[in-house]
């Protein structure tokens, strides 16, 4: 009796498929809910007609919602603190340009106490952030 001792090799093989199935799925996950996403505050801006600002990614967000409370981006700081906070992100990128977004309910003493703020502090080139105008026909500009 012979007895044939056949090995048989392990194949050591990766499956891509459920990796690239995962992939692509969270892939169309992030696609759909980016947008969504770029502002954490949520403000009832007014009403404007001015020119959109180029280079958003260069743009500090500064926001005063309809309670008061002041926010550079989505984290909320006091406004002793502003000046320092500003200075700090000023000092990574000089050539960012601040934006002061209102909400429409917010006190207007404390939108312009955040714009005196930043003069004081020697930011000149300040704007304020409006949603878009549509001009209804008949009406003059």
């Amino acid at each position: 009796m012979i007895r044939s001792h056949r090995r048989t090799k392990i194949k050591a093989e990766v499956n891509l498929t459920p990796l690239i199935d995962i992939m692509t799925s969270l892939l169309a996950i992030f696609m759909i809910t980016a947008p969504l996403l770029t502002s954490g505050i949520p403000l009832n801006l007014p009403k404007g007609d001015g020119k959109q600002i180029e280079g958003q990614d260069k743009t500090l967000d500064i926001s005063v919602d309809a309670k008061g409370k002041i926010y550079i981006g989505s984290d909320e700081i006091a406004l002793s603190n502003l000046t320092e906070k500003v200075s700090a992100i000023v000092s990574e990128n000089p050539k960012i340009q601040m934006i002061i977004s209102g909400d429409r309910d917010s006190s207007y003493g404390q939108v312009i106490e955040v714009m005196a703020l930043l003069r004081a502090a020697g930011y000149t080139q300040v704007g304020l952030k409006t949603d878009a105008q549509t001009m209804k026909a008949g009406s003059k500009k």
